[in-house]
């Protein structure tokens, strides 16, 4: 196989392959994992979007169908994450894998199909670290699980802001010292960039729910 096809070398696809990318990265996002679930484990008697906390996601889904039903759903959003990063470098490269991912995580959080109100996005953006630095995957469940176990009110916020503040920097750390990165490949620019753009994303959906 040719390393090119796995977008570890430098290419520059067209703006053709990249908007592709973007389209197949959202699409990913859309599929209503708890929704899914919920219809499953309840014979469509239960809508997430109303029960519990109201959010489309594993956390929800767990506090009301029960963990396994959780564990499922964050499971098949981390997929959704590490799919849109693999059909994005197969259609445009490395670009084309960040690209993917970021718009995996914007349509989880912003699916047009539910009137723009999706799920918090932190599973997705999971399998975007899985498949782009998963050489930190392990620090980064490691500082969540930390934060959360801290003293505050709303463990979920802080434990997603400080994962996302340490991904960026990693992703930084790991460009500028092309520090070995199992199968994710070479680390670029693009790595940080794609970061911050999918911490931005989720951080305005937490912001956007804790708004009175």
């Amino acid at each position: 196989m040719n390393p090119g096809d796995l977008g570890y070398l430098p290419a520059v696809p067209t703006p053709r392959a990249l908007a592709l990318a973007a389209l197949v990265g959202y699409a990913a996002g859309l599929v209503p994992s708890a929704s899914l679930a919920a219809r499953a484990a309840s014979g469509g008697q239960v809508d997430l979007r109303t029960a519990g906390s109201g959010n489309p996601g594993g956390a929800n889904a767990a506090a009301v169908l029960g963990r396994r039903w959780g564990y499922a759903v964050m499971a098949a959003d981390i997929t959704k994450g590490a799919v849109a990063c693999r059909a994005g470098r197969r259609l445009a490269g490395g670009p084309g894998q960040h690209v993917a991912a970021v718009a995996a995580v914007l349509g989880h959080c912003y699916p047009a199909t539910h009137r723009f109100r999706g799920g918090k996005g932190v599973a997705t953006s999971v399998g975007q670290c899985l498949m782009t630095l998963p050489a930190y995957v392990p620090i980064d469940l490691g500082v969540a699980a930390a934060v959360a176990a801290g003293p505050w009110r709303q463990r979920a916020f802080p434990a997603t802001m400080a994962a996302s503040a340490t991904w960026v920097a990693a992703c930084v750390l790991w460009w500028r010292r092309q520090l070995p990165n199992a199968w994710g490949g070479p680390v670029t620019v693009g790595h940080p960039i794609a970061a911050a753009a999918s911490s931005a994303i989720i951080t305005t959906r937490f912001l956007a729910e804790r708004r009175p």
